[in-house]
C-alpha cells in the first residue's frame, strides 16, 4: 500500500484543486512522494489540455490594481477577470495566484485585451504558457476572459463577494475628477449593485435609442392608447429605459430621492467613466 495518509490526499487536493480520485491514484503511483505526485498531476493535466477546450468556464474572479500615472496628474485602474470551470477551483489558492499574477501582467505590460495580455511576458514567460501550466494542474480549462484599463484625476476601485466563500466575481472600476473622488465609493458600490450600461444618454448608440422607441411606440398602440397621447407616452417609456441603463439617470442606491448624477454634481464632482464586470456576464 502507497504511503499517504488522508492528510496528504487533503492537502494535494487544495493545492491543486484535482479531484480526489486523481490526486489518490498520483499518490499511488508516486508511492506518496508529494512533489512526485503532483508532477504527475501537472503532466497528465498538460496532456488534456486539449480534451478541456471544449469545456465552459463560467466562473472563476475579478482583480484589480489601482496606482498613479506615470506623469503624476492622476491614476490608472486595471481590472481582469479570469475563469475556471468551478467554485472549487476559484476558491483555490493556486488559482488565487494565479489570478495575481495576470493582474501583474496586465498592469506592467499596459495589455488592453485578453489576446495582448496572453502573449505578454511574465517574468520571462508569455503568460498563456503559465495559464496553460496552470490549468494542467488544476485539471480543469482556465481563461483569462478579459482585461480593461481606466485612467482619471481619481480611480475607485470596488470588488464584491456574491458568495462569502467565494473570491470577488463582481468587480468595478470608477474614474473621476478630483472632486468627484468623495462619492466615487459609493458610485462603485451602487454600479455593483444596478449594473448601468452607459455613463450619460449621449454614450448610448442612437440605434438602440430609435428601437426602443419603436418598441415603446408599438407597445403603446397595442395596448389601445389614444394617437394624440402617443408622443408624450413614448417619450416617458424612453425616459425610463435611459433610467434604468444610464449610471447618471440611475436612482441612487443610498438615496433614491436622487439620481446619481444629482449625488455627483451636489459633490462639485464629475463622473468620467465606469468599467462594470461580473464572472461570467
Amino acid at each position: 500500500m502507497a504511503n499517504y495518509s488522508l492528510a496528504d490526499i487533503k492537502a494535494l487536493r487544495e493545492r491543486t484543486g484535482a479531484g480526489m480520485l486523481d490526486v489518490k491514484k498520483a499518490l499511488e503511483e508516486a508511492d506518496g512522494d508529494v512533489d512526485k505526485a503532483l508532477e504527475i498531476i501537472r503532466v497528465k493535466g498538460l496532456k488534456g489540455v486539449g480534451k478541456r477546450e471544449g469545456r465552459s468556464a463560467s466562473d472563476g474572479l475579478v482583480a484589480a490594481n489601482v496606482a498613479p500615472t506615470a506623469d503624476g496628474e492622476g491614476q490608472t485602474g486595471v481590472l481582469v477577470e479570469v475563469n475556471s470551470e468551478t467554485d472549487f477551483v476559484a476558491k483555490n489558492q493556486t488559482f488565487i495566484s494565479l489570478a495575481e499574477r495576470v493582474l501583474a501582467t496586465a498592469v506592467a505590460s499596459g495589455a488592453a485585451d485578453a489576446e495582448a495580455l496572453l502573449a505578454a511576458d511574465a517574468d520571462g514567460t508569455p503568460l498563456q504558457t503559465v495559464v496553460d501550466e496552470t490549468a494542467a494542474t488544476l485539471g480543469e480549462k482556465v481563461v483569462v476572459r478579459r482585461v480593461a484599463r481606466l485612467a482619471g484625476e481619481h480611480v475607485e476601485v470596488y470588488l464584491h463577494k456574491v458568495n462569502k466563500d467565494l473570491p470577488p466575481q463582481v468587480g468595478v472600476l470608477v474614474a473621476t475628477d478630483a472632486a468627484g473622488a468623495s462619492v466615487a465609493r459609493d458610485v462603485a458600490t451602487h454600479i455593483a449593485a444596478f449594473s448601468p450600461s452607459y455613463l450619460t444618454r449621449d454614450e448610448v448608440p442612437s440605434d438602440i435609442v430609435e428601437n426602443e422607441r419603436r418598441i415603446a411606440e408599438e407597445t403603446a398602440r397595442n395596448e389601445g392608447k389614444p394617437e394624440a397621447a402617443l408622443p408624450k407616452i413614448v417619450e416617458g417609456r424612453l425616459n425610463g429605459f435611459f433610467k434604468e441603463s444610464v449610471l447618471l439617470d440611475q436612482a441612487f442606491a443610498k438615496d433614491n430621492k436622487k439620481t446619481v448624477g444629482q449625488v455627483v454634481a451636489e459633490a462639485g464632482g464629475t463622473v468620467t467613466g465606469f468599467v462594470r464586470y461580473r464572472v461570467g456576464a
